[in-house]
């Protein structure tokens, strides 16, 4: 029996240690960067994989930490560009796409603005100062003021290119670096306009109607909302099956993940 029992306890040592060897590194967006940290705390709870790190630096930052190698996913809320795709290959990486959310843009202003909806195109003139004062649409008389995220962020690339159109923001345009900052600097800020992911968005903004439709789970899984966008995590390469890895950017297809990615305020890509 003693014999049996320390057989038992070898081999729980060892599995132990299998499971203890399982690591992940991820890093980029700060708009996936919730859902990675919830699927990391899943993990560690539920998987014992305890070792894994969410570093939220950007989406560009994502794309350098798989062809640089020093992450195992790439969390980003835009595709890769040309440029990053190329810098990977140079490095012997390939990276693949895995859709893991979809999310919006959201326009947001501070709750105590009374304008609600906008166009595009009347957000485009905020933020290239031809329209300066919320009186010019209908609200108080209040200077506008605009904030933008670093340009390194998926959320600044997916604005650039819905709404403004490449045109250039002006200079007095304030600049932050996270969600999170946007978040805070929109509801203490009562001229504020700024945009941030759809799970930021809480009683302490108000997201805007843009062109006629207001930003929701319907609204941006359909397409409809005009400034809708896919959330992605890359890897080098398609996975090994039944890696950690691979169960982490698969997660989000099971129940529990997609249980998660509503909870933070995104839409799932399943519907159970």
């Amino acid at each position: 029996m003693k014999k049996l029992m320390s057989l038992i306890i070898v081999a729980t040592l060892i599995f132990a240690g299998f499971a203890q060897a399982e690591s992940l590194k991820i890093e980029g967006s700060t708009t996936v960067g919730p859902i990675a940290d919830a699927f990391a705390e899943y993990f560690k709870s539920n998987l014992g994989i305890s070792d894994i790190t969410v570093t939220k630096n950007g989406s560009g930052n994502g794309a350098a930490a798989i062809a640089d190698g020093r992450a195992d996913i790439g969390i980003m809320s835009r595709f890769m560009k040309d440029k990053e795709f190329a810098a990977c290959v140079s490095k012997g990486v390939m990276p693949v796409a895995h859709v893991v959310a979809m999310d919006g843009v959201c326009v947001a202003v501070h709750p105590s603005n009374p304008v609600k909806a906008l166009t595009i195109e009347q957000v485009r003139d905020i933020y290239t100062g031809k329209i300066t004062n919320w009186k010019d649409l209908g609200g108080p008389n209040l200077a506008i003021v605009c904030i933008t995220r670093d340009s390194a962020s998926g959320t600044f690339e997916t604005f650039e290119g819905l709404v403004m159109n490449k045109e250039k923001m002006h200079d007095k345009t304030e600049e932050v670096a996270s969600n999170p900052q946007m978040h805070s600097r929109i509801s203490t800020t009562k001229g504020a306009i700024g945009y941030l992911g759809l799970g930021f968005v809480d009683y302490k903004v108000s997201a805007l109607t843009i062109n006629g439709i207001k930003p929701s789970r319907k609204t941006i899984s359909s397409g409809a909302y005009p400034i809708s966008r896919p959330l992605f995590m890359f890897t080098n390469g398609y996975p090994k099956l039944g890696s950690a890895v691979h169960k982490f950017i698969s997660f989000h297809l099971s129940e529990e993940g997609q249980e998660i990615v509503e909870t933070k305020g995104f839409v799932p890509l399943t519907d159970y």
